[in-house]
């Protein structure tokens, strides 16, 4: 099935956009949509491992399945002061 996940802060810099479109098996969790972004470059593939994602709004584990999800997102971590 054919994903769009929505990228935010250094996701969003690195791939120069807003959402990708993935291509996962119609069972995919969240731990193989994490894969699949991990694959995009080599710089996502050292970010991806701090990630969180969020289906429909809600952080999901990786067990979670992504299947009729109407938004995926990937959370990247925050810093602050």
């Amino acid at each position: 099935m054919q994903l769009k996940v929505l990228l935010f802060a250094a996701a969003r810099d690195e791939m120069g956009c807003d959402s990708v479109e993935i291509n996962v098996p119609e069972d995919a969790v969240a731990s193989d949509v994490l894969l699949k972004l991990g694959e995009l470059s080599p710089f996502m593939s050292q970010l991806v491992p701090y990630c969180r994602l969020a289906i429909d709004e809600r952080y999901a584990d990786s067990s979670a399945s992504v299947q009729g999800a109407r938004e995926v997102a990937l959370i990247p971590p925050v810093s602050g002061g």
